[in-house]
């Protein structure tokens, strides 16, 4: 698994590649420590490439919910396959996670008022 990293205007995009497992999740969660240690507030996370994940890749984006509300950071998941998507519909994570369909939408959430 890869996660890559771009910036455009006040937004981080992470896009990760591959399967999200217990093997890879350390990928993961050393590229938001980067963002966070960069003082990125809204940080997009494009899942389209994202053909697996495991509840230890699940866990990396659960261990950061309680920071990102004390900090104001926000963070947005987008283009989930329909598999991906459900494993965080099964799991009640949909109500925890923001989670979108595209792009647009992502950006247009992290710069709501009330997150």
């Amino acid at each position: 698994m890869e996660v890559y990293h771009s910036k455009e205007e006040e937004f981080i995009t992470l896009t990760i590649d591959g399967e999200l497992d217990a093997s890879s999740c350390l990928v993961l969660d050393e590229s938001i420590q980067q963002v966070v240690s960069e003082n990125e507030k809204k940080i997009l996370v494009d899942c389209k490439q994202l053909s697996y994940i495991s509840s230890a890749g699940l866990g990396v984006f659960m261990s950061y919910l309680q920071d990102f509300a004390a900090n104001d950071t926000r963070m947005v998941l987008f283009n989930l396959n329909p598999q991906v998507k459900e494993v965080f519909r099964i799991l009640g994570l949909d109500n925890l996670l923001k989670i979108v369909t595209n792009k647009d939408e992502a950006k247009l959430l992290a710069n709501a008022v009330k997150f």
